[in-house]
């Protein structure tokens, strides 16, 4: 369990060596490649007590690093984070520690600056603590009115900004509700009533943040997936001619079930047939010559994945897909790169959708694309970079790309096949992947072949 050891002791997966393992590989610290595995090994999956432990060491390092960057960053003394228990706005959900499933009655997290280098204070007002990372500050003994035990804070730290979470477009940032609002500002002095601002900015710069401790594990999550992927396009699920687009959608559940893992969407599996128009779904056995799609997402650790991949299932006797099946994900492929090539930091969502649309459009490509971000949500917090139904600017792609985020690198380009008569096929890909500022890398590679499903 070297590698177990390495992520809860966290030691950096490059100073580290492992025998070569026969079966699962322990809980895998991989490094970032650009090239993906044909049907991986299924990476081991830490005990329930181990995930918690692991998600804590995480949380630490999230409130240690980014909860003073982002409030110094955006100006702000103090944020002022409030749920209630199976309410939880985004934001606190994603600071429950590893063995809370929800908030406790009205919870309530403050944030703190006292300024001159001094370390963030992180209180609550909150009949029970939150694990060992804030400090309880209301004895409801003393001051039955918790609402008013968070105005005799404010006044006693008399912050220049004190940020509360709504926003017009951002639910990430929308978290606090009219009614606990309207509990909070009636406590307040009219002094510090006038110091409240939006935290819509903090609560996307905390969500969207990645710290190293996840981006050593990332690899290994999306591993999982794209194992699971490797399974579901294989002759162990699939037998042409019987097994239906569906059988594979809930193939997936009950593996993810089996292993303790979560969805965080309901799988999708569809085919493209010579001769039929669009995707066909559900109850539509799989014949071999299919165009095989899957979109499948995870949810471990926290962390969430989001993955399409192409099957070709071969005909009797055929031992490659058809030239221009092979030639349509080499053009998506192309447009991938153009796309992860047009990242900059700093700059919107919109900008960067325009200038990879003008290039790939200049190469000859038929391309859609809408990326997002990608971590603690599924669709994550931060910008957009296009929408399937909008490939023009849009008031959600307005805001900058930051380094130090992952994204699901997300698109189709539209290619014709010659063998199935210039019928205008979609070859749709969909790989997790990392923004260092400079350079977007792929957590576990992307789909460069269309995996290959025999028929006899």
């Amino acid at each position: 369990m070297k590698n177990l050891f390495a992520i809860l002791c966290g030691i950096s997966a490059s100073s580290l060596s492992f025998p070569a393992l026969a079966g699962p590989v322990p809980t895998a610290v991989l490094p970032m490649t650009e090239i993906e595995e044909t049907r991986p090994a299924m990476p081991a999956l830490l005990p329930m007590r181990e995930r918690a432990a692991l998600v804590d060491r995480i949380l630490k390092q999230r409130f240690e690093t980014i909860i003073p960057k982002i409030m110094r960053e955006q100006g702000v003394d103090m944020w002022v984070l409030m749920a209630r228990e199976y309410f939880e706005e985004p934001v606190i959900a994603s600071m429950l520690n590893g063995d809370e499933f929800s908030a406790r009655r009205r919870t309530i997290l403050i944030f703190h600056d006292p300024g001159e280098g001094r370390e963030i204070e992180r209180l609550t007002v909150s009949r029970y603590g939150l694990g060992d990372f804030f400090e309880v500050v209301w004895d409801p003994a003393e001051q039955p009115d918790q609402w008013q035990a968070v105005a005799d804070l404010i006044a006693d730290r008399d912050p220049k900004s004190i940020a509360i979470n709504y926003s017009d477009t951002s639910a990430f940032g929308d978290g606090m509700t009219l009614s606990q609002y309207r509990l909070m500002s009636d406590r307040l002095d009219p002094e510090h009533r006038a110091r409240i601002v939006s935290g819509e900015t903090l609560a996307i710069r905390w969500l969207e943040e990645r710290v190293p401790l996840e981006l050593e594990i990332y690899p290994g999550i999306v591993r999982i997936a794209h194992s699971l992927i490797g399974r579901a396009f294989s002759r162990d699920v699939i037998t042409p001619g019987e097994t239906t687009a569906a059988d594979v959608q809930w193939w997936y559940r009950e593996e993810l079930a089996r292993n303790g893992l979560q969805p965080w969407f309901h799988p999708s599996v569809a085919i493209q047939r010579e001769g039929a128009e669009g995707m066909l779904y559900g109850d539509e056995p799989i014949q071999p010559g299919d165009l095989l799609w899957t979109d499948f997402g995870i949810t471990y650790l926290r962390l969430n994945t989001d993955t399409q991949h192409l099957a070709y299932v071969l005909k009797p006797g055929e031992t490659k897909a058809p030239a221009g099946l092979v030639q349509g994900l080499a053009n998506t492929n192309r447009v991938g790169t153009i796309l992860t090539e047009s990242f900059v930091a700093g700059e919107a969502g919109n900008t960067i959708l325009a200038r990879a649309r003008v290039r790939a459009i200049a190469e000859g490509f038929e391309p859609s694309i809408y990326s997002h971000p990608i971590g603690l949500h599924g669709h994550g917090a931060g910008t957009a970079i296009g929408f399937w139904d909008n490939q023009n600017a849009d008031p959600r792609g307005e805001y900058p790309v930051h380094a130090g985020t992952t994204w699901s690198i997300e698109f189709t380009t539209y290619s014709a096949v010659p063998e199935w008569g210039g019928q205008r096929v979609d070859f749709r890909s969909e790989e997790d992947a990392y923004f260092d500022g400079e350079t977007v890398r792929y957590l576990d590679g992307r789909q460069t072949e269309l995996t290959l499903i025999p028929s006899d």
